[in-house]
């Protein structure tokens, strides 16, 4: 959190999932290094050097398919949420893959050029009004370039320093970087392969990434148009019991960020649904030792201040609720962040 910053320390958790996360690159480099061995017919074989740059290629586009599904996946179920509490590994791993494709690309094919072999790709084919010979590789480098960006601003000193909002916007960027890498791909590697193969995995990988958001949005938006607005601003949430203990219901107010409103043994208090790290869902955590906690990072706020306890200094916007015949109501204007309400007391 923005107490303090320190190097990484990997904890019995961390050291688990990056153990899987190398066995698994491992494994995938090694199967597909293998299988192109024995699958092509002698006068079509690749170097292992062509070779390897595919398989660092593939791994890394398919561990950033991975990137852009564990969002939506730990929307839809909480079983998937581990796979998101250290989902920047998965990034940098995604970054040093794609650097290593590249690099072997560029050596082979123009380490021998008169010029700086970087220069020589950009320039060595200009035809970008052409589908067919399209200088995908330029197309590749932009990828690179801003998952550099992503990776070299993935600790949370730059999600403080920046500012969570900006630092959130320039991270989101990686759906422009998926875009530019699904266009590498087609115009590239699919244009001088006859196997449907490639084909299919492409389009499944595009299918599932896209059908995951517009599934997962669609019930996010069921939920949004739930909201029933009452006079003066205030917004009915429902019967106080029917909110589970220690934990919250969410609310959309007509303008503005959605509201999670928590009941915990008596009291009734909301706070705004968004978190300062990263903007997880506070609405689906839960309250612990009288605190909420993002099910994203574990970040956590008092429920009637949305303040973090010391020595953080995290602040969320607080709502004012009321309990009018057993029913719960939050108003829709949003207090100062760290602004103390009282919570509502359940009769």
């Amino acid at each position: 959190m923005a107490h303090g910053y320190k190097v990484v320390q990997w904890n019995a958790f961390k050291k688990r999932y990056d153990a899987v996360l190398l066995l698994g690159i491992a494994t995938y480099l090694s199967v597909f290094v293998a299988v192109s061995h024995f699958t092509f017919a002698p006068d079509q074989a690749m170097t292992l050097v062509q070779v390897l740059i595919r398989a660092f290629g593939s791994c890394a586009f398919g561990l950033l398919t991975l990137i852009l599904v564990i969002g939506p996946l730990a929307r839809l179920s909480p079983r998937f949420l581990p796979l998101l509490y250290n989902r920047r590994h998965l990034g940098v791993a995604c970054f040093l893959l794609a650097l290593v494709h590249a690099a072997l690309a560029i050596v082979w094919y123009q380490g021998f050029s008169d010029i700086n072999p970087f220069l020589a790709l950009l320039i060595s084919n200009p035809r970008y009004t052409s589908i067919d010979g399209f200088p995908f590789e330029s197309l590749g480098a932009v990828a690179i370039a801003i998952l550099f960006v992503m990776a070299a601003t993935s600790h949370d000193f730059w999600n403080a320093n920046l500012g969570p909002r900006f630092w959130k916007t320039l991270h989101m960027s990686v759906y422009v970087t998926y875009a530019l890498l699904v266009a590498h791909i087609a115009l590239g590697v699919i244009q001088s392969e006859k196997s449907p193969i490639y084909i299919a995995l492409l389009a499944a990988a595009v299918t599932g990434v896209a059908g995951l958001h517009m599934l997962t949005g669609a019930r996010e938006r069921k939920r949004d148009l739930a909201a029933d607005s009452e006079a003066e601003g205030w917004i009915k949430v429902g019967t106080a019991r029917d909110i589970p203990d220690n934990r919250a219901r969410i609310v959309v107010p007509p303008q503005g960020e959605r509201i999670a409103v928590f009941r915990y043994g008596n009291k009734v208090s909301a706070v705004s649904n968004v978190c300062r790290h990263q903007g997880g869902p506070l609405g689906e955590g839960r309250i612990v030792d009288g605190c909420i906690v993002c099910p994203w990072h574990g970040f956590q706020y008092r429920p009637e201040s949305g303040t973090s306890p010391p020595p953080y200094n995290e602040r969320i916007a607080t709502y004012r609720t009321k309990i009018e015949g057993g029913t719960v109501y939050v108003h829709a204007t949003a207090m100062v962040p760290g602004t103390t309400v009282a919570p509502s007391m359940i009769v």
